[in-house]
């Protein structure tokens, strides 16, 4: 696995292998970015079940300003922090080690929005429309913000004013769906 564009291009990122775990493949990764890349610069980013951190990474490698990754794996966060102090971005990032309704309820009560946010759940877990629920409940997303979503086996469900799927494609076993919360 590897940061595939931008700054840190080609650096080498640890963590496939981590058990529970299943990291976007590099194709995938390269068309989502290449899908969102005018979203990129500047923005605040969340890697919700963040893994290895390798999506958000990758956001910091093409111009993000900032990074939260979360997860509730003490491994993943151990990995996370392993590849943040390899590739010299700890300025650029907050690591959270908090279950995911946890850390939404964090952000919510400190008044802290995201641009890009990244879904992507293990997929033994159906929650991709209860995760959905609850950033959009509680406002997470700045306007013209985007949701970036990997799933299997969920419907995805998006009937809320203002958001609208710009993007939803398959890849093997797996979607990618990108939200976008417009302005009126």
């Amino acid at each position: 696995m590897r940061v595939i564009s931008g700054s840190l291009k080609g650096r080498n990122i640890i963590g496939y292998d981590i058990e529970g775990t299943r990291p976007t493949m590099d194709r995938v990764k390269e068309s989502v970015f290449g899908s969102i890349q005018r979203y990129i610069n500047g923005s605040v980013v969340l890697d919700l079940f963040a893994g290895s951190g390798n999506l958000g990474i990758e956001s910091i490698s093409n111009g993000s300003k900032y990074c939260y990754f979360v997860d509730n794996n003490k491994r993943c966060i151990k990995c996370i922090n392993d590849n943040i102090d390899n590739f010299n971005i700890k300025d650029k990032c907050r690591v959270m080690l908090s279950d995911y309704n946890q850390a939404l309820g964090y952000f919510r009560d400190n008044n802290i929005k995201f641009d890009i946010i990244f879904i992507d759940p293990p997929y033994k877990y159906v929650v991709i429309n209860e995760v959905v629920n609850s950033i959009i409940n509680y406002d997470l997303l700045n306007d013209n913000g985007i949701l970036v979503l990997e799933y299997q086996n969920d419907i995805l469900d998006i009937s809320y004013d203002k958001y609208k799927v710009i993007k939803n494609k398959k890849y093997g076993d797996k979607f990618i769906s990108i939200v976008k919360k417009t302005i009126d």
